[in-house]
């Protein structure tokens, strides 16, 4: 039986080179998107938590990271990191945060009986952000969601800096 081995970071390899030779305008989408969820209107700590959330439902070892990371530098604990994983018995999130985890959940699980987001969703989503709120929280969903792809094809290198996380 073998033993499995920690893989050096430096000798990780993306799939694909940067993008960004490619499509130069990638920056300024990028950009784009990371200002229009930084307007105030949702603390970055419940965005980071949305987006970590994400990237846990589709398995993303780059999002996860990257948004974990985040969230250690925000000064956000341990335990309410590592609780988004099963943040619906976990004890540390404000009301709000918890419809923020709900709606991304909603969006990336499919509903075989069902619409993903039913009224009742959007009604307890509504009761805690104002329209701007629940913009920037679904343009943070979307956001995640455009880069998904982008990880889970061209494997960026985890905790590599963006930009610094392509090898080609």
């Amino acid at each position: 039986m073998s033993i499995p081995t920690m893989t050096k970071q430096d000798d990780l390899q993306s799939r694909l080179p940067d993008p960004t030779q490619f499509f130069p305008e990638m920056a300024a989408i990028s950009g784009a998107m990371f200002k229009a969820t930084r307007n105030g209107s949702i603390p970055q700590t419940t965005i980071s938590m949305v987006q970590l959330r994400a990237g846990q439902i589709v398995g993303s070892t780059y999002h996860t990271v990257r948004q974990t990371g985040d969230l250690r530098k925000a000064g956000e604990t341990e335990e309410r990191i590592t609780a988004v994983a099963s943040w619906q018995d976990a004890p540390y999130f404000t009301d709000a945060e918890r419809v923020a985890l709900e709606l991304v959940e909603a969006v990336l699980t499919p509903n075989p009986s069902g619409e993903r987001v039913p009224d009742e969703l959007y009604a307890k989503a509504s009761a805690h952000y104002d329209d701007k709120a629940l913009w920037t929280l679904t343009l943070a969903i979307s956001q995640i969601c455009f880069f998904i792809p982008v990880a889970l094809i061209g494997k960026p290198i985890p905790g590599k800096a963006p930009g610094k996380n392509y090898s080609k």
